[in-house]
């Protein structure tokens, strides 16, 4: 492994410095992988689970935290609208009269 000392990553009074590591890509099962450093995932905060959302941009293979959440808000959203009672059908039932006729 090759470090190059830059950025600061404090951990049970260890300093850690790192800003490159090269890493092997690993058979992972039936696809291949690259394991991240746990120095890098403290240095992001990230922990067991966490999403991230990754691209390709040129040449690079990039890993974020994705913007937002899909579906974020929505749960509390719906929950509100509940509470002031605002959660009728726009449009009425909407089922065909004509629908009992079909052999499904």
């Amino acid at each position: 492994m090759r470090f190059l000392l830059t950025e600061w990553v404090f951990r049970n009074n260890i300093f850690i410095t790192m800003k490159t590591l090269q890493v092997s890509i690993r058979q992972i099962g039936h696809s291949q992988g690259v394991v991240i450093p746990k120095p890098f995932l403290i240095h992001l905060g990230w922990r067991g689970g966490t999403r991230a959302e990754m691209t390709v941009e040129g040449d690079l293979l990039v890993v974020r935290r994705p913007a937002r959440e899909v579906r974020a808000g929505w749960a509390e959203a719906a929950r509100r609208i509940a509470a002031h009672g605002d959660d009728e059908l726009v449009m009425g039932e909407f089922g065909n009269a004509d629908d009992e006729d079909f052999a499904w």
